[in-house]
């Protein structure tokens, strides 16, 4: 497979030749060229997938391949390695990135047309597709974490593409700020894991690790937290809602395949240390995601701009791909990781797969009817499914993806993650459920929000709503094909916690309670919304005002952070250190320079030129010396 090393060259090159010659290109040139890029390497995923997934089993599990490695920089017993390894989770990324930042770069030919910095923006769109796809066939944890890094630099220059305008460099401040904060815990975390461990490596080796056993589950947490960072769990969600800021593919982009999995991603590399050496630290990931799906899902119940509900949908549905990893347990009769007992692991990997594409439906078709009406808020739409059939269609498929609705791919891939919580704790399990109906209301309350409701007569009289381009259709149809099968992929014969081909089996007792729980959430938004005025929705508000508005404000978390960061750190912490610096610091080193100046200037009529005058001090110095000697 040697051909796997154009999967990262391909994007890469695009991105320089976009960046250094772009400005020289028209739009539709660069266009063209950073998608047949992408495309290509979408068909290079999906050729490396076929191959490995179709090669002989080598004792029941497929084999880890490492096409490409090289040692980067020897640091005596420990070395920084750089290569492409493939194995089921790795292939299954290469999968969903290529597929989805295929679909937006199509998108974008629409979306973004006629946009200042359209060649700027593809360039990004590269190098964020590069880096992600770096990400996930890393060799080692250290080259993951050279590639976490460029995923977030890559984010802020697509957050921040509006660079003109003011939210728009607030918010990819605020996402760059907090990712580097949880970031350093990674870091940290990786170099206790390399240091007991004696590797940066993914083989897990029995000996090099036990050795290092006992500091595994520390650094194992400190890593968590860098990918809670990045996967926005609570409290370092903040950033990922004003990430809304950026063009609503990158939105896609971002929070349907890619950069906010990564922590996801970062857990599943990782699940063999986990499962032998910390399983009791496990039950972090389970509450830490556990409360984050309950308290995005109650903020996106009340959102009115429909790019923030989605938003907050993401955090919800990554919250479920931890929960789903963290209630795994270790294997019975002797074995350290069984397929039952991890049934997380599979479900999550499930999910995070099946999300990727109804979530970037939703995102997609969400910027269709942004480019139809131009606004983000709800009050601006209603009653569009008359004037957008193809947005409609796709976009209520999607939604009912979200529910969980058979037979769309949601349903299944959220069925096994609510079976796994039920084996490992029914609280946890009926918790659970109760996000997933959340999640079933809110999806609901926005699609009748949109495309039924209380139409905006005014504003469409204005401006006629209309179906997007081809080029902007064509992905959501293409998407919501994929969720309509995608649930019926034999997923657990290709990725599973052993590694051994396992059949996913649906317990129809789970399955039908949290199928008939949907069902009665997507009658209640209905219900509520569904009709042209909304009386009860308007008497929940009066009843509920100071809930309401708390949850709108999402719980005043922004300014919690922005009392800490502003009354605390800045004025009584990082205040202090400034005078310090200034008046210590730099009166200490302007009083060395005006010391040595002063000195100079005194001194420097013994630089006179007169050998006889050098001579007398020379002698005079000596004598000095003599003197004190003889003392």
């Amino acid at each position: 497979m040697e051909y796997t090393l154009l999967i990262l060259l391909l994007p890469f090159l695009t991105f320089l030749f976009l960046g250094i010659c772009g400005k020289w290109l028209s739009h539709k040139t660069a266009g063209i060229v950073g998608t047949l890029s992408l495309g290509a390497v979408a068909v290079l995923s999906y050729l490396t997938a076929y191959e490995y997934f179709t090669a002989e089993r080598v004792n029941g599990v497929y084999e880890t391949l490492i096409p490409y490695n090289m040692t980067w920089l020897p640091l005596g017993s420990l070395h920084f390695d750089m290569g492409i390894m493939l194995d089921p989770i790795s292939v299954m990324m290469l999968i969903v990135i290529s597929t989805v930042s295929l679909m937006v770069h199509i998108y974008s030919f629409g979306y973004m047309h006629g946009e200042r910095g359209f060649q700027r923006y593809y360039a990004f769109l590269s190098l964020f597709s590069m880096s992600m796809l770096g990400l996930v066939i890393a060799t080692n944890i250290f080259q993951m974490y050279l590639f976490w890094e460029l995923v977030g630099v890559s984010s802020y220059l697509l957050i921040g593409f509006y660079y003109t305008t003011a939210p728009a460099i607030a918010a990819s401040k605020k996402a760059f700020i907090v990712t580097r904060f949880a970031d350093m815990f990674f870091l940290i975390g990786i170099l206790i894991y390399g240091y007991y461990c004696k590797s940066f490596g993914f083989d897990f080796d029995a000996e090099g690790f036990a050795e290092g056993a006992y500091m595994l589950p520390t650094a194992l947490v400190l890593m968590f937290i860098g990918g809670a960072g990045k996967s926005a769990m609570f409290p370092l969600h903040i950033w990922l809602p004003d990430a809304m800021e950026g063009p609503t593919p990158v939105s896609a982009l971002i929070h349907a395949a890619t950069m906010v999995v990564a922590g996801v991603y970062q857990i599943a590399r990782l699940f063999p240390l986990w499962i032998q050496y910390a399983p009791d630290a496990l039950s972090v990931v389970v509450w830490v995601g556990a409360f984050t799906a309950f308290y995005a899902a109650a903020v996106a119940c009340v959102q009115s701009d429909i790019k923030r509900v989605l938003a907050f949908s993401t955090i919800s549905q990554i919250a479920f791909m931890m929960v789903a990893l963290g209630v795994c347990l270790p294997g019975t009769h002797g074995e350290v990781i069984d397929n039952h007992a991890s049934l997380g692991y599979m479900a999550s990997m499930f999910h995070l797969f099946t999300h990727a594409m109804f979530k970037a439906l939703l995102f997609l078709g969400a910027g269709c009817i942004i480019h139809a009406v131009h606004s983000n808020e709800m009050s601006a739409m209603g009653g569009l499914r008359k004037y957008m059939p193809i947005t409609h269609i796709t976009f209520l498929i999607a939604c009912l993806a979200i529910a969980g609705i058979y037979p769309f791919s949601g349903f299944f891939s959220k069925d096994e993650i609510l079976t796994a919580c039920m084996h490992y704790s029914p609280v946890v399990g009926w918790f659970m459920t109760v996000v997933a109906a959340m999640t079933a209301f809110y999806m609901f309350r926005l699609y009748y929000g949109i495309f039924w409701g209380t139409e905006n007569k005014e504003l469409h009289a204005k401006h006629t709503p209309h179906e997007a381009p081809l080029t902007m259709t064509l992905p959501l149809i293409f998407l919501a094909v994929v969720t309509l099968v995608a649930g019926f992929i034999p997923f657990g014969h290709f990725v599973s916690a052993s590694g051994e081909a396992y059949t996913i089996e649906l317990d129809w007792t789970v399955a039908g309670t949290s199928l008939v729980v949907a069902a009665v959430s997507i009658l209640l938004a209905t219900y509520i919304y569904k009709g042209e005025k909304q009386p009860v929705a308007e008497r929940m508000h009066a009843a509920w005002p100071r809930l309401h508005r708390w949850a709108y404000k999402r719980f005043y978390m922004d300014e919690v952070y922005q009392f800490v960061t502003h009354r605390i750190i800045f004025a009584h912490v990082s205040k202090p250190i400034a005078w310090f610096d200034r008046h210590v610091v730099d009166g200490f080193f302007n009083f060395l320079a005006w010391g040595a100046h002063a000195l100079g200037f005194q001194i420097r009529d013994l630089q006179s030129g007169s050998v006889q005058r050098y001579a007398y001090v020379f002698l005079a110095g000596v004598l000095l010396l003599l003197f004190i000697m003889i003392i």
